[in-house]
């Protein structure tokens, strides 16, 4: 077996079968599954291919192929236990050409195959599923009936079993390492992108067991002003003195990821941040019991806003996401919502970016962990210092 394959035959059939079940209940013949999450957790296929169109459709009769371009079709017999007539390479002309389109050729696939007339769900509204691709696939299979799958795959993939929870603790020492570079390293006057370079390095060298895999989500950095903005990426400006900065960054280990967010101040931090940090401090220490078999989504969420509340302050966007393998651009599983609406029951072996980060007007503050369910409540994955950082 491929060293590049990361989980046993047996791991796999149990996941092929959850997804059977789940799209016998939904009445579908076919599944169409684009997320490259998604086609990894199924099959374990890992390639930066998403970039084109790509593929794993399973049938009803349990059948699972690999589609995607032809010079990617090498990743997929190293990646995967497919056999070679299960991976389905179209041929280049129909990369990125006006006149062709890659779901053209994969629609001739199906009626080959017998699904021409079929149920077939599609991942309507991901990242890397297009208009164009629907487009082709319902004037070329006039006869199917489309269904909406979008989250079919990713709820399946909810409760995280012993090796992928492995996994994201090496994720959990790679992220510990990280952070102990940056303090190590931060300083007035360094260069923001100085500062990623070196977040860069030590998230990819790991620890000296487990390397650093690529993250989902590029370092995001808010120094003084900008931290108001919670999805700021670095330039060359300099780390300013007297001012703070968060800092949201992962590990990432086999595609797994554990971010933690933690904010670092440059010299004798103002009234305000303390008095936030102790405010997060206490929210978290609050919410963490929550995080137990039964409890809703929402149980959990209103625990924290109402925490935070007491404290003097609000907060008008979730609290956290569940977490666990996943590829560019964005490290969330796209199910679950920490959000008082959402009355999920938690379940024992479920993750979570436990994310209280608060946005201010002209400053912003982020202290976050990565949670495992447990029976006796939210375990955090790293053990980084829960507290204000400050040099």
């Amino acid at each position: 077996m491929s060293k590049r394959i990361r989980f046993t035959a047996e791991e796999f059939l149990q996941r092929r079968e959850k997804t059977l079940n789940s799209m016998a209940e939904h009445g579908m013949d076919v599944l169409i599954v684009s997320d490259p999450s998604n086609m990894g957790w199924l099959t374990g296929y890992d390639g930066w291919s998403f970039y084109v169109h790509q593929c794993v459709i399973l049938t009803e009769n349990g059948d699972l192929y690999w589609f995607g371009r032809g010079i990617d079709a090498a990743g997929a017999r190293l990646t995967t236990s497919l056999t070679a007539e299960n991976i389905i390479a179209y041929p280049d002309f129909y990369v990125q050409n006006p006149k062709a389109h890659p779901m053209d050729y994969l629609s001739g696939v199906l009626i080959e195959k017998g699904f021409g007339a079929a149920r077939i769900g599609i991942e309507i509204d991901n990242y890397y599923f297009s208009a164009k691709a629907m487009q082709s696939l319902t004037k070329h299979l006039p006869n199917a009936t489309f269904e909406e799958a979008t989250g079919l795959v990713n709820w399946q993939r909810a409760i995280k079993s012993e090796t992928e929870i492995e996994y994201m603790r090496r994720a959990a020492r790679v992220i510990e390492k990280t952070y102990e570079r940056i303090l190590d390293v931060a300083e007035p006057g360094m260069r923001k992108n100085d500062l990623v370079a070196e977040i860069y390095h030590a998230s990819i060298k790991g620890t000296e067991e487990f390397y650093g895999d690529y993250t989902a989500i590029v370092p995001l950095i808010g120094s003084g002003p900008e931290a108001a903005a919670s999805h700021m990426t670095w330039d060359d400006g300099l780390l300013e003195a007297d001012s703070g900065m968060f800092m949201e960054i992962a590990g990432a280990y086999h595609r797994y990821h554990c971010p933690v967010s933690r904010t670092l101040y440059f010299g004798k931090p103002t009234e305000q941040y303390r008095r936030v940090e102790g405010t997060i401090q206490d929210c978290i220490e609050k919410t963490l019991v929550t995080f137990r078999p039964g409890m809703t989504c929402g149980e959990v969420a209103t625990t924290f806003f109402d925490t935070l509340k007491k404290h003097g302050y609000e907060k008008d966007n979730r609290c956290g996401y569940p977490i666990g393998l996943s590829y560019p651009p964005d490290w969330g599983e796209r199910t679950m919502s920490l959000r008082a609406e959402d009355d999920t029951p938690l379940q024992e072996g479920m993750t979570f970016h436990f994310m209280p980060g608060l946005w201010f007007d002209d400053w912003g503050f982020e202290m976050t962990e990565s949670i495992i369910v447990t029976e006796n409540g939210g375990e955090c994955l790293a053990n980084v210092p829960r507290e204000l950082f400050v040099k």
